[in-house]
């Protein structure tokens, strides 16, 4: 899927009448057709400014919406890095076909690029959440059932393991209502990406201390969920390990109530002294011998006798 995306790009930048954009009607970009390979590394470069990629993307989307077709093919392909990103975090983790997931992520995306506000600042960050959240969606209905395990048919598997990822933390995080999607775009793009608060500032047209209180309430409030998430953690493992105890506890008393107290043999209560002897068996034939023997038959004649 990425891969045609990719080829149907390359084909638009083919030849010697490449796609072009009109470099005079984006601010920052040389007064000229700029084709849109050259338009791909120029935003992609490190000085570029916001304001220069947010107008470059706005240009886009409103000709992808007039137009469609082909300029829809230029918003794919010039997206292509971070659709690539959010595919590959979705499905991580996610041990069975990835075509449907990497599918919605694409969904999301040209859903994102007929709704975007284009007059809003982080055009393309506010189009890689979308994306990510439509792949996060098909991964939690895939999970939610059988997963294709090994090569050979269908089994059911374990679903995939939490991510650590700091996107799909901030995703998280706006979906329990800590932060809002703006400010975890605010926080992905200055700490997780490399752009700097001034300009991430600039780019959404408010001051810099204005921003820079934002990021540091929305970051409070993200470290006190993250601290209440690993207490809440440790706290159910503890009574885990509480109740474990415990049980053990319980069948080491009902074993032990189970076992009865030695009782001696010559104890009335004991059963033992009624059955057999306790003499070693050479004892209890010499006895035998002496009780009823021919020894003892002289013996008791000779006492009659007297």
């Amino acid at each position: 899927m990425f891969a045609t995306a990719r080829t149907s790009f390359a084909w638009l930048v083919t030849g010697p009448n490449p796609v072009s954009v009109d470099g005079r009607e984006i601010a920052g970009l040389p007064p000229r057709p700029v084709p849109l390979d050259e338009l791909g590394t120029v935003l992609l470069r490190r000085g570029c400014a916001q304001a220069t990629r947010d107008a470059a993307w706005a240009y886009l989307i409103s000709r992808a919406r007039a137009e469609g077709g082909t300029w829809t093919v230029a918003c794919v392909g010039l997206a292509l890095p971070v659709l690539l990103r959010a595919a590959a975090i979705v499905t991580r983790r996610f041990s069975g076909d990835t075509h449907d997931l990497n599918a919605a992520v694409l969904t999301g995306f040209l859903h994102e690029l007929r709704e975007v506000d284009l007059g809003r600042p982080a055009i393309l960050a506010r189009l890689y959440w979308a994306a990510y959240r439509e792949g996060r969606l098909a991964l939690h209905e895939a999970a939610g059932g059988p997963i294709p395990a090994g090569d050979l048919g269908f089994d059911s598997g374990p679903p995939p393991r939490p991510e650590g990822h700091p996107d799909l933390v901030l995703a998280a995080a706006v979906k329990a209502g800590v932060i809002t999607a703006e400010e975890a775009g605010l926080i992905s793009e200055t700490r997780v990406g490399d752009v700097p608060l001034a300009e991430a500032a600039q780019a959404r047209g408010l001051p810099y201390k204005t921003v820079q209180k934002s990021r540091i309430r929305a970051e409070h409030r993200l470290r006190a969920y993250l601290a209440e998430q690993r207490t809440g953690t440790a706290a159910s493992a503890g009574r885990t390990r509480r109740i474990r105890r415990r049980n053990a506890t319980r069948a080491e008393a009902a074993a032990s109530r189970k076992v009865r107290a030695q009782v001696s043999p010559n104890d009335p209560q004991s059963r033992i002294a009624s059955r057999g002897t306790r003499l070693p068996a050479d004892r209890r034939a010499r006895t035998h011998d002496a009780t009823s023997g021919p020894a003892a038959h002289t013996r008791r004649e000779a006492r009659s006798c007297d």
